[in-house]
């Protein structure tokens, strides 16, 4: 490898984690809108989209640049490859993360539902799911890449609940329809969010093992072999 190459590889690792960050702290800050009922973060939260789109933009052309001219084999090609998918998926979860403040603000300004929704179960385990597949990024661990693959049936899991005593809900009450919309909209990009943070780990096995493991059923941890270092 070159040491212009090295070089542009590092600034794209910096650029990329850059982007996690963003990403990473606009879905705390939509959640904690949602939680707390803070219309002022939820607003926040939506227009500091365009930043994030922004820093998407700036990932694929220094990909597309390295590409053209370094013309990287091997591991390399495999990371930038790598790192266009998950620059993807970031994007689509900072859009997620705009949607859910947007709910958020709504909901803010109208009475909360008086029903037993397990919320912070949902919202605990996608925001699990993000820090570890960003983690397992940084730290280009495949095992960790792996865990949080297995956590995405929890999360799909607590939706379908949501949606269950949402329907239910509507059904007897149908003053609270526009609410439980609402909230089930939350349900779906969250869960849209956690499959997002499931593509990026996938990414990292591919990235450092050469491994494609999308598609594939899922083994249960204590069933699935470690990767090779």
């Amino acid at each position: 490898m070159t040491k212009h190459l090295q070089n542009d590889l590092d600034k794209l690792k910096k650029d990329l984690l850059a982007m996690g960050s963003m990403v990473e702290e606009a879905i705390n800050r939509a959640i904690r809108a949602l939680v707390a009922r803070e219309p002022e973060l939820a607003r926040e939260v939506a227009a500091g989209d365009d930043a994030i789109d922004r820093k998407e933009l700036e990932v694929e052309d220094a990909c597309l640049k390295i590409l053209a001219l370094h013309q990287p084999v091997a591991g390399d090609l495999r990371y930038i490859i790598a790192v266009l998918k998950v620059n993807n998926d970031l994007e689509r979860m900072g859009d997620l993360a705009g949607n859910i403040a947007e709910r958020a603000l709504f909901l803010s300004t109208h009475p909360p539902l008086e029903v037993d929704l397990d919320i912070t179960r949902m919202l605990e385990a996608v925001r699990r799911m993000v820090r570890q597949s960003l983690d397992s990024l940084v730290t280009q661990d495949p095992d960790l890449a792996r865990d949080v693959c297995l956590q995405d049936d929890e999360v799909d899991r607590c939706q379908r609940q949501m949606f269950d005593t949402l329907t239910q809900l509507m059904q007897r009450d149908s003053s609270t329809v526009e609410r439980a919309v609402q909230m089930l909209s939350v349900s779906r990009h969250l869960e849209r969010i956690g499959d997002s943070a499931t593509n990026i780990a996938e990414d990292v096995v591919f990235m450092t093992e050469g491994e494609v493991i999308r598609h594939r059923p899922r083994t249960p941890k204590s069933a699935m072999p470690r990767s090779s270092r």
